[in-house]
């Protein structure tokens, strides 16, 4: 007779296929999903609750979960996916980190976002290591388990006491599906007091007769509820506000209490958006269903900040020399410290989008008329980072004129190194002058790869990515932005001004006022006989905060709100 074999209980068996030996901490998640379309505003809804449970006295971590292939932003375009923004451990990631550390000020990891490539490159080394000891490796449990652990470890390593979770799509995609199924059982495991879901929707209005639609928002609840996840509140994105008897229907049809049906009708800023959420009482709701001690968000110093945001009269020009504006989000964070920067002056910054002609164009001519007009009409100019060729020959003009006629300008990472090459042609006579990127032969590669690539096969192997110290000489403009002779900013590029020529544009006029601490790279370049002219190798934008703007896009702006007042 064969000998049983002995029960080794439900846990064992369920573990299989559920993360239940996973420790569970005492940690609380808000989820954030969306439905209908995407740009609903998830990542606005989830930094505003963060936000507000942070001024509460929580700590408050967040996590982006992107459904791509895609190991991480890197290599995205641009013009496809809006900016690569960057993080002090140099992770290269989805803009909307951006928006969670403006809102929480606080300083995230590459960890934090979550991409479907780096979950199936993480569960497929350990298949290949032998980790799940010969069992067939499939979408649940190893997917979902490896996304409940990330999520988890995010919460745990930032000793939070809420985790933001904000799922990237739209819900019936197939590529979010296993992420929808890992929340379903990340709720399960937590238990519902410790595992919020808020589905954003949206809330049309169609015809002359303007009724609020229900309809989208109906079909997108009953798509999440079908695969097993109730939500505990919808925000609807709707032009005006959400009327009582829609926000009772759609209370009744998606059995959401009414007070859980919250109105995100469109404000004049987002940064109001939190402010309206907290007058529908969100703050308190998330408290009650979470368990929490009931606090009241200390917001002073945020409605400071809105209300002198809506009390700008003044506006100021700012030419944005680029070559992804046909997609905004390209120079999002660049938006967004003009705008800090704009409110601290007391200015409203209005973009000018400038695209730069190129010289095989057809109407060559007739563009960079259009261009110039651009920059004469603008009271600062700002050409930002990018790669490649491109728009380089009217980003040279651009700056050319601002240089010559006392324009404001500032230059970011390739700004810093048009500013170098226009100003090698043009006052220091080095015809040719050019970057190695563009031209391998040129006479004078007055910009050159870093040292550490320089011979190297793959020129695209090696970035300097994420935060490095600057040092800044007292007495410079850069020392009066910063007030400080040390400072660390973000970096994302592969060339740099080429040590060779430092002592020949300093001779000339073109001061280098930060370094590296090594003093090889130039981090800092400014023109003393010129009311505001600095580059940057670094990436000031993604450091700028709400009423802490950074520093070189404050001194652009107050250079620019006096080019205006002089002009008037």
């Amino acid at each position: 007779m064969a000998q049983a074999v002995p029960f080794l209980g439900w846990k064992n068996l369920i573990g299989q296929y559920r993360d239940v030996g996973a420790p569970l901490i005492d940690m609380k998640y808000i989820v954030v999903t969306g439905g209908v379309l995407s740009g609903l505003g998830k990542g606005i809804t989830a930094s505003s609750i963060g936000l507000l449970l942070k001024r509460c006295g929580y700590k408050v971590t967040s996590v982006k979960i992107d459904p791509y292939l895609n190991i991480d932003a890197g290599t995205m375009n641009p013009i496809e996916h809006g900016e690569v923004y960057v993080l002090d451990d140099g992770g290269e990631v989805d803009l909307d980190l951006g928006n969670y550390e403006r809102y929480l000020d606080v300083v995230l990891r590459r960890d934090h976002n979550i991409t479907t490539g780096k979950v199936y490159q993480s569960v497929i080394e350990k298949e290949r290591k032998g980790e799940f000891l010969g069992k067939t490796v499939q979408i649940i449990p190893h997917i979902t388990n490896e996304i409940k652990r990330r999520i988890r470890q995010v919460g745990m390593d930032d000793g939070a006491d809420i985790t933001l979770v904000e799922l990237g799509g739209t819900i019936g995609d197939i590529e979010s599906a296993p992420y929808v199924e890992a929340v379903r059982q990340l709720r399960s495991e937590e238990g519902r007091d410790n595992l919020m879901i808020f589905h954003t929707t949206l809330v049309p209005v169609m015809g002359v007769v303007g009724e609020q639609k229900t309809k989208p928002t109906q079909h997108s609840v009953k798509e999440l509820m079908a695969a097993g996840v109730h939500p505990d509140s919808i925000v609807c994105r709707c032009e005006e506000p959400l009327v009582d008897d829609v926000r009772a229907k759609i209370s009744m049809f998606c059995d959401i209490k009414p007070e859980a049906v919250l109105s995100a009708h469109d404000v004049g800023d987002v940064y109001q958006v939190p402010l309206l959420l907290h007058s529908q009482n969100v703050t308190t709701f998330v408290q009650e269903t979470l368990g929490l001690e009931i606090k009241e968000p200390d917001l002073a110093t945020w409605e400071k900040f809105v209300e002198k945001n809506q009390n700008l009269k003044t506006e100021v020009n700012i030419a944005l020399v680029g070559k992804y504006s046909q997609l905004k989000d390209s120079y999002l964070s660049h938006l967004k410290a003009l705008h800090h920067a704009g409110v601290e002056v007391g200015v409203k910054p209005n973009v000018i989008w400038v695209d730069t002609p190129e010289l095989k164009d057809e109407n060559f001519d007739e563009k960079l008329a259009k261009m110039l007009d651009d920059i004469k009409a603008s009271d600062a100019v700002l050409v930002p980072g990018g790669f490649g060729i491109r728009g380089i020959e009217g980003k040279k003009l651009a700056l050319k004129y601002a240089r010559e006629n006392d324009v404001p300008a500032l230059g970011i990472c390739l700004g810093l190194q048009v500013m170098a090459i226009e100003y090698a042609w043009n006052v220091m006579g080095l015809e040719g002058a050019s970057s190695s990127e563009f031209d391998d032969d040129s006479p004078h590669p007055v910009v050159d790869l870093l040292p550490e690539q320089r011979g190297v096969e793959d020129k695209g192997a090696t970035m300097r990515l994420g935060a490095q110290p600057t040092l800044i000489k007292e007495g410079t403009m850069a020392f009066d932005l910063y007030g400080s002779t040390e400072i660390s900013e973000r970096h994302r590029h592969r060339f740099e001004i080429n040590p060779e020529y430092i002592d020949k544009f300093e001779a000339a006029g073109f001061m280098f006022s930060g370094r590296s601490p090594d003093g090889i790279k130039m981090e800092i370049a400014e023109l003393g006989d010129h009311p505001f002219y600095m580059g940057v190798q670094y990436h000031p934008e993604f450091k700028s905060r709400p009423s802490r703007p950074a520093p070189l896009f404050l001194g652009l702006v107050r250079a620019a709100a006096k080019y205006h007042a002089e002009r008037e």
